[in-house]
């Protein structure tokens, strides 16, 4: 049995052999081994890399009305269905006792023992004392859109205004691709640059989120200068503020909605196919 599966297999090996040797002469076929595509000329395109810093939200959003009235209704069903805590148990204890005292059945002296109703009294007490923090800071109230501490139930995103050619314009911090280095350590010398080491982020993966590409004025552009793509990483701020840098107003913290109040409409449509606000 082991003899025609071996001639069957070195047949099979020797026509495998004669085809490549008979495709190895014909023009354009296509071979297993593949060939090192040569190298043409350097890109007319220069390569940025770009940073979508993301200040992430310090509070819950406020809660919708709808969703107010399914928090009461679940914590009502809540209520509703769980078992006495240790707290609960002892009051019942204590109300208990207490009946069966003024019914001169208990004669046990607990007038020094602190009941439970004294502790929700002293608890009481100290959330009355209790105030919240204001959801409105004085950032908000002024619009100052250089201060992390506005919109804080929101994501900031960092814009900067930079100089392309003879015009000022926002646009996400960007550093050109130097040899050597991947795209995500170009991002991370963008934060860095624009920081001066004062801000630390937590990148979010080593692919890009996003690419613009624009071309050069006519009056720059050229053959082998013709634009710039830029490939965006985003990341989240951990510490530290831009403002400590020195640079105010030359940056701002703004939401999703306010990118267009900065941004042009072409720029802007790129930027947002990779931004969440949820």
């Amino acid at each position: 049995m082991a003899a025609p599966v071996r001639r069957t297999l070195l047949g099979t090996l020797r026509g495998w052999r004669r085809l490549q040797g008979s495709r190895a002469g014909v023009p354009g076929a296509r071979g297993l081994a593949l060939e090192a595509v040569p190298s043409g000329s350097a890109s007319p395109w220069r390569l940025l890399g770009g940073l979508c810093l993301q200040r992430p939200p310090r509070i819950s959003k406020a809660l919708t009305p709808l969703q107010e009235e399914m928090a009461a209704l679940l914590q009502q069903i809540e209520v509703e269905r769980s078992l006495y805590s240790d707290h609960e148990l002892r009051a019942l204890d204590e109300a208990q006792r207490l009946a069966r005292k003024k019914a001169d059945l208990d004669d046990d002296d607990d007038d020094d023992i602190l009941l439970s109703q004294d502790l929700e009294d002293a608890w009481e007490q100290k959330f009355l004392q209790f105030k919240l923090g204001a959801r409105e800071t004085d950032a908000d109230k002024k619009n100052d859109r250089t201060s992390l501490h506005r919109k804080l139930d929101r994501n900031l995103i960092l814009l900067v205004r930079m100089k392309l050619g003879d015009q000022d314009v926002w646009l996400l911090p960007h550093v050109e691709w130097q040899p050597g280095e991947t795209l995500r350590e170009t991002a991370e010398r963008a934060l860095a640059t624009l920081s001066e080491n004062n801000m630390e982020a937590k990148f979010l993966g080593n692919a890009p989120c996003g690419h613009y590409k624009f071309k050069f004025p006519q009056a720059v552009r050229t053959e082998s200068n013709l634009g710039a793509k830029i490939f965006f990483f985003k990341a989240l701020l951990v510490s530290g503020d831009f403002s400590q840098a020195g640079k105010e107003g030359h940056h701002v913290w703004v939401s999703k909605e306010e990118l267009g109040d900065y941004l042009k409409p072409q720029y802007l449509a790129q930027v947002r196919r990779f931004l969440l606000d949820l």
